[in-house]
């Protein structure tokens, strides 16, 4: 097994090359022989792994975390995740085919999905070969693709596994309880959070004006997107991870949030093909919304991989400056 080296305390926990194998046997049968293991480091959460199987292609096998190591806003994502598959069916060959799924935890005490493995390159990887002249194509793919997304119609808000929410106001109250009890398990001050949802309240009938769920990805930027490292210029070959999946309003997605942070900038070909956000009253208000549960999910996420917050520009994790514009 090739693996990547990490502190033993370190989030993300590795597999055995007895327990690989032994599910490599329950998903593709008795037979199977694994020839070779090689565990993709890219990510942050899942263990991640191909292999390389005698007789057939090679195939992703990722493993979530335990149970016990997830936190509020993470738990089951993997389940959420293979409950959305069939939604990202308009997607076609850019996103995997689930192969096998075991959440029996028979083998190993953890959610585990064997998937087709996608061809190319991640794009935090692979964008920076291009000159940044060729950058906005990829920008415009990406806006087609979000696009597509973002069309898939729901009926209730909230994780596409559920809990299920009749109004987005309600769906988004949900998610910031969620965070601040992350942030209680952790130690840090959730009195931030907790004046959101008070604004949630204040500021139910801008949040509610959205009444069509649509489909989120929750998590599309370069390190969810698969480039091939031979085409000319950037081209997108796959799309992954989309396990916090839910219905929501599309202008709360991270993709558009990304988006949005850059203007001026290549990212800008994004809006060509997605269209342009309204700028209305109440979208600016919701959009302030989206901003606080992106840097509030930063904060937890920047806890979690033990990295010092006080050398972290406030910029990227303090919603006071939110707060006092929705207050404003």
């Amino acid at each position: 097994m090739e693996a990547v080296e990490r502190e033993s305390d370190a989030f993300q926990r590795p597999v055995s090359v007895e327990q690989i194998e032994a599910m490599c046997r329950r998903a593709f049968g008795d037979r199977t022989r694994v020839a070779r293991i090689v565990e993709i480091g890219v990510g942050h959460y899942n263990t991640t792994y191909r292999i390389d199987i005698e007789g057939r292609d090679p195939v992703i096998l990722r493993v979530a975390p335990e149970r016990a190591q997830q936190a509020h806003w993470d738990r089951d994502v993997m389940r959420n995740e293979y409950a959305a598959a069939p939604y990202f069916a308009a997607l076609g060959t850019l996103v995997p085919q689930n192969l096998a799924v075991d959440f029996t935890h028979q083998i190993i005490g953890r959610d585990y999905m064997f998937q087709t493995l996608l061809p190319g390159a991640p794009a935090s990887t692979t964008l920076d070969a291009y000159p940044r002249s060729q950058w906005p194509s990829y920008y415009r793919q990406l806006g087609t693709i979000t696009r597509a997304v973002h069309e898939v119609r729901g009926d209730r808000f909230g994780r596409v596994a559920g809990p299920g929410f009749d109004t987005w106001s309600e769906a988004l109250s949900d998610q910031f309880r969620v965070l601040a009890a992350d942030f209680d398990d952790a130690g840090l001050d959730s009195g931030d959070v907790h004046r959101v949802i008070d604004a949630v309240g204040t500021h139910r009938a801008a949040l509610d004006e959205v009444t069509e769920p649509r489909l989120l990805h929750g998590d599309l930027w370069t390190l969810n997107i698969m480039l091939d490292p031979d085409a000319a210029e950037p081209t997108i070959t796959g799309v992954l991870d989309f396990d916090v999946a839910c219905w929501g309003d599309p202008m709360a997605d991270w993709t558009i949030h990304r988006a949005r942070q850059q203007p001026g900038t290549e990212v800008a070909a994004f809006w060509e093909t997605y269209g342009r956000p309204a700028t209305d009253a109440a979208s600016a208000v919701r959009e302030l919304f989206y901003q606080a549960r992106n840097l509030v999910g930063v904060q937890l996420d920047i806890h979690r991989r033990g990295i010092d917050i006080s050398e972290v520009p406030p910029i990227h994790w303090d919603v006071s400056d939110v707060l006092a514009r929705l207050s404003g």
